[in-house]
């Protein structure tokens, strides 16, 4: 299935606002604004990459990270009032203003007053890929150290993550009506023959997507070959990096898969208690459903539902179905992908003990009492 149709290979970058702000099924209501204040304002896997980082320097903020329902939102407020913290959210979809049920944004009661930034940033109809959020958090990072606070990344993105610690190339001028116009002449080809095309085009790309990508990396992947006549992997490997890199000390939750997915399975209906129905009926009369924020999962599948081209309870099923799905790979791109100085923890515990045993690790990787 296409995004559009509610496709059921889980994917797209953020996927349930899980690659999640986390939580692609969540509630609220609320606003930041971007630059505000409260906007209110042991990697398991020996192919990990390195810290481009020596190890000798201290972190300057750090990372909870975890699938979908892990519980990352309720322990950053715990660690955050421990270490004097103020949250950036590190998901690609909780960026979008009104995408609020779907993504599960915090509450201002939830939020515990630890200000919050990285939510509400842009429109739905506007792209915000990894490379935009890492210029975004490299600022809000800067500003919350000069404030004396400790910055918490917190979310499930790991390609956000990865855009700070492992700086993209510096991305070529792009015409923007021509990349607009391609992008709609690609969303009309299902993801294995876009993938077909990104093979012949660029195949170390394709061959890497295939392990993790989702449709905006494979539309992204697409746009540089066919707009510039390089391929990605040529920008990547001749391109310079468009900043340093960020040293970041990133916390994994390990929580049993069954219980992540009994926690995704029971959030469902709270979300459409919650109003996603309405929330998705209003953002798809606004921006229209080829908005790029509306290819998360919770969105994507009741667009044909709207449409009158499934029942609820199908398009419910495939959120529940995507999702579980989501959190796997988010699991799995964990294991492979972080630094090998990420830290597993064991999320079962309570959460009173996990937020000592980061803000702990912290003080000492930091260098602070």
């Amino acid at each position: 299935m296409s995004p559009r149709s509610g496709r059921e290979d889980g994917g797209g970058e953020g996927g349930p606002a899980a690659e999640s702000g986390d939580e692609s099924i969540g509630r609220s209501g609320l606003r930041d604004v971007e630059g505000s204040t409260d906007s209110m304002d042991s990697a398991r896997s020996t192919d990990a990459p390195e810290d481009p980082r020596a190890s000798a320097d201290a972190p300057v903020a750090l990372a909870i990270m975890g699938p979908t329902s892990s519980g990352k939102t309720a322990l950053s407020i715990e660690v955050a009032r421990r270490l004097d913290g103020e949250v950036v959210s590190m998901d690609s979809r909780s960026v979008f203003r009104g995408m609020d049920v779907g993504t599960a944004k915090p509450t201002p009661q939830e939020r515990g007053g630890v200000p919050h930034h990285g939510i509400d940033v842009t429109d739905p109809s506007e792209r915000f890929g990894a490379g935009r959020w890492a210029r975004y958090a490299r600022q809000v990072i800067a500003q919350i150290r000069a404030r004396g606070r400790v910055p918490l990344l917190v979310g499930g993105t790991g390609f956000f993550l990865r855009a700070l610690t492992h700086p993209i190339f510096a991305e070529p001028e792009l015409d923007a009506a021509r990349r607009d116009a391609l992008v709609r002449r690609l969303d009309g080809f299902a993801d294995a023959e876009l993938h077909r095309w990104l093979a012949m085009l660029d195949s170390a790309t394709a061959a890497r997507l295939g392990a993790w990508g989702g449709r905006q990396r494979l539309l992204r992947a697409l746009e540089l070959p066919l707009l510039t006549g390089r391929p990605l992997s040529w920008w990547h490997a001749h391109a310079p990096p468009e900043a340093p890199p960020v040293h970041v000390l990133p916390f994994v939750l390990d929580v049993p898969r069954e219980r992540i997915d009994a926690s995704v399975n029971g959030r469902v209906q709270g979300m459409v208690d919650a109003g996603l129905v309405d929330e998705v009926r209003g953002l798809v009369a606004r921006y229209g459903e080829d908005a790029p924020g509306l290819n998360a999962h919770g969105y994507a599948e009741l667009i044909p539902y709207l449409r009158g081209e499934r029942t609820l309870d199908e398009a419910l099923e495939l959120v529940r179905k995507n999702t579980r799905a989501y959190t796997r790979r988010q699991d799995t791109w964990n294991r492979r992908q972080l630094p090998a100085g990420a830290v597993w923890i064991d999320a079962t515990r309570p959460r009173a003990e996990l937020a000592d045993e980061i803000a702990a690790r912290w003080r000492a990787a930091a260098g602070t009492h």
